[in-house]
């Protein structure tokens, strides 16, 4: 008989986060959608309401019993803060729409926001506050950040943001100075309210997007200057992309947990950041919409047996957000799949139980 958990949620992680082992391996369901199907809204009226927010999120732990609050809303509330449009849809998440930067030109007319005038961030910091204020020190809180470097994505779009990358230095350069600013201030704002952490989210620093052989100039040297200026621990997401071709450089970030794809395998990956970084994943999203419980017991216990050993290992999905279609059957079958296969000390290969 497995003994019953004794730590908390938060214990649990830090203690991972250590590369110790905890009484089990931490689950993180980042399932930022899925408290609107809790409350029976659509996404557009879930978000605009930090009440809400904060409820969903609190209903979802307690129906999965998982290790963290997600106080993340959308990628594209970034976009808003900038004066950008944002598309909703009911079932998935709401999309950036038109581009802020039309010509090349206009990146010199961008000024950093001022993060308390801006409406939808304050809704973020205030569903922050009030998840604070329910869960105490019981759990962490997991706030998000788009690095400066994988922001323009949206700012621009991604064929001009690959054109200004090679052709434009003057002004690539312009728009990273006022990007790293308002990333900072962004994540600090969310710490201040009660954020654990941040999620520092960089796909465009993956070698699945840019030459490796860029990382060094761009992604590598804003995430240097941005990480060390967050006034609180920072885990670093490339959002399912490839990490190995710049592991060395990774961990020189001052980062402490990387979010990892299922490109890779986990045993890889473990040996490579052992006692370096933490790994956060790598439950594939997109497969996990047709998992049934034994899929979803299976790929569980494989996770656990490739990278639960000796701690370091926080079982996730691989790219940070849930997609809305996976049902609650899938998920509560992951979270007793944790229960059932993450206790320490880990039995042999798991994946045969």
């Amino acid at each position: 008989m497995r003994a019953a958990e004794t730590m908390t949620s938060l214990q649990r992680t830090l203690t991972t986060l250590g590369h110790a082992e905890p009484d089990r391996v931490p689950l993180f369901l980042l399932n930022n959608l899925h408290g609107s199907k809790e409350l029976g809204l659509t996404p557009k009226e879930y978000f605009a309401n930090p009440e809400y927010v904060t409820e969903g999120q609190l209903r979802l732990r307690r129906k999965y019993g998982d290790d963290c609050l997600y106080s993340f809303f959308y990628a594209a509330v970034e976009v808003e803060a900038w004066g950008g449009e944002v598309i909703y849809i009911d079932e998935g998440p709401p999309n950036a729409g038109q581009p802020i930067v039309g010509h090349f030109d206009d990146i010199f007319d961008l000024h950093v926001p001022i993060i308390g005038e801006i409406p939808a961030l304050n809704r973020v910091l205030r569903a922050t506050e009030l998840m604070k204020a329910e869960i105490g020190d019981e759990a962490p809180i997991i706030g998000v950040v788009m690095s400066p470097f994988s922001l323009p994505v949206m700012q621009m779009g991604f064929e001009d943001y690959l054109l200004l990358l090679f052709e434009h230095p003057e002004a690539f350069r312009r728009l990273m100075e006022v990007n790293v600013e308002f990333c900072i201030r962004w994540a600090n704002a969310q710490l201040a309210a009660g954020a654990t952490a941040i999620c520092y989210f960089d796909p465009v620093s993956s070698p699945t997007i840019i030459p490796r052989e860029m990382y060094g100039d761009t992604g590598y040297r804003i995430a240097r200057e941005t990480l060390p200026r967050i006034e609180g621990p920072t885990a670093t997401h490339l959002a399912s992309g490839r990490v190995l071709p710049i592991a060395g450089q990774l961990t020189e970030t001052a980062t402490a947990a990387l979010g990892v794809g299922e490109s890779e395998d986990l045993c890889d990956l473990k040996a490579t950041f052992s006692g370096k970084l933490s790994l956060l994943g790598n439950l594939n999203g997109i497969e996990m919409v047709g998992w049934n419980e034994r899929g979803a017991h299976a790929a569980v216990a494989d996770a656990i047996a490739r990278a639960g050993a000796g701690g370091g290992f926080i079982l996730s999905d691989n790219h940070g957000e849930i997609p809305f279609q996976v049902s609650s059957d899938t998920m509560m079958a992951i979270a007793d799949a944790v229960r059932e296969y993450g206790r320490y000390p880990l039995d042999g290969d798991v994946r045969d139980a």
